[in-house]
């Protein structure tokens, strides 16, 4: 009798679960958020290749592109304490603490805006400065070549039609006009720049004119070996140019004595025989051609020089691509390596990602005003796995293009 009791107290019993030890809900959310994590994968391995396959020196540094490691960096704690809060709510909701549950899920709630509002001003800078994805009409280009020392061109060219007299005339910084300046950009710019690409044997020094250019529109200051670089090429240019006025001077006093003689042999006792004024005249259309002719080959020289002595003054700035240092009127096409590719996968990464912040933030106002007691835990507690996969998302993203 004893056994048979005992047998039937050590009989195990088996409870048949007829679905997995989860909720449907929370299922599908696995399911969905294994689809997200592939798909966010995908992108961020896209940029990841891009940005370590590409050469050295041709990929933008963050402050090139106007990224704020503070701004990213101040996001990021954003979204960590989002994370925190939607716990928060969580926990008081299944404790039916309504009031401290909604307190918590309006901070997240708040956070979540607080991150889009910082992004929408990074998003602001870079559309600001001519940074992003486009063919059409675009001041971003990859590389200095000759199509965007064309659009440079066809840029001032249209500044210069467009501008007012008075406009003319408005004085950027000591004693520079806005027409002198951009004359000084078109000839001793753009000019050489194009002859140096079209007629140099030399591809390498060539090229390097074009870098100069796109650098001088880019960037506020020359750096240091730039700014060597353009000494270095004062120096050469002066004696020679000196040289060619030098000859220019002593052509207009040729000039002057010709005329002087053509006027006297015309008047007066001193007349001079027709062969005598013809062979001055001769000589007079001689000198006039040397000095159009010495005069043609100044005249770049002069323009380089007065490009360089901008370029090496204080107001260098001032042929910066135009939205920094109130020059927001030139708007020039720059050069950024790579930009053009930075520009595609840093909107898509992070537009991606502000989408499912939006969506985040949808999620939590269907309930914001709700009571938030035990029976809407399960609802927060899968809306709270969703917005932690979207902070850690983020926390992938900020380190590669905010400190990389």
């Amino acid at each position: 009798m004893s056994d048979s009791h005992h047998e039937h107290d050590s009989h195990v019993e088996l409870e048949y679960h007829p679905a997995l030890p989860m909720s449907l809900g929370k299922l599908c959310l696995w399911l969905f958020l294994s689809t997200e994590i592939m798909f966010f994968a995908a992108l961020i391995g896209t940029y990841v290749v891009f940005r370590f396959g590409a050469p050295a020196g041709t990929w933008p540094a963050p402050h090139d592109v106007y990224l704020s490691e503070p701004l990213g960096a101040i996001n990021t704690f954003v979204l960590i304490c989002s994370s925190l809060t939607v716990v928060l709510s969580l926990e008081a909701s299944r404790k039916n603490n309504t009031g401290h549950a909604k307190k918590w899920l309006m901070a997240t709630f708040g956070l979540g805006c607080l991150f889009l509002g910082i992004k929408a001003f990074e998003y602001k800078e870079k559309f600001a400065h001519g940074i992003f994805p486009t063919k059409e009409n675009r001041r971003l280009y990859d590389q200095p070549d000759v199509y965007y020392v064309s659009a440079v061109k066809q840029k001032l060219e249209k500044l210069r039609s467009e501008m007012t007299d008075e406009q003319k005339q408005q004085e950027v910084a000591h004693g520079l006009t806005r027409e002198s300046l951009i004359n000084t950009l078109m000839t001793g710019g753009v000019a050489h720049a194009a002859r140096a690409a079209t007629q140099s044997d030399n591809p390498i020094e060539a090229q390097a004119i074009l870098d100069s250019l796109a650098y001088a529109i880019w960037h506020h200051e020359p750096s240091e070996y730039e700014a060597t670089r353009l000494r270095n090429e004062q120096k050469a240019i002066k004696p020679k140019l000196a040289e060619l006025e030098s000859k220019l001077s002593d052509l207009e006093k040729q000039k002057t004595e010709v005329l002087a003689k053509l006027k006297e042999g015309s008047e007066g006792d001193n007349k001079l025989s027709d062969d005598e004024k013809r062979q001055l005249q001769v000589k007079q259309i001689g000198i006039m051609q040397d000095i159009a002719a010495t005069d043609q080959d100044a005249k770049p020289m002069r323009e380089r020089l007065a490009f360089i002595g901008v370029m090496l003054a204080d107001d260098a700035h001032l042929l910066n691509h135009g939205v920094s240092h109130d020059q927001s009127w030139m708007e020039l096409p720059f050069v950024i390596p790579s930009g053009n590719l930075w520009a595609s996968t840093y909107f898509m990464l992070t537009g991606f990602h502000a989408l499912h912040v939006v969506i985040g933030l949808i999620i939590f106002g269907l309930v914001m005003f709700a009571t938030l007691d035990v029976s809407k835990s399960h609802y927060l507690e899968n809306a709270g796995l969703y917005w932690h996969f979207v902070d850690l998302v983020w926390i992938f993203i900020f380190p590669m293009l905010y400190l990389f």
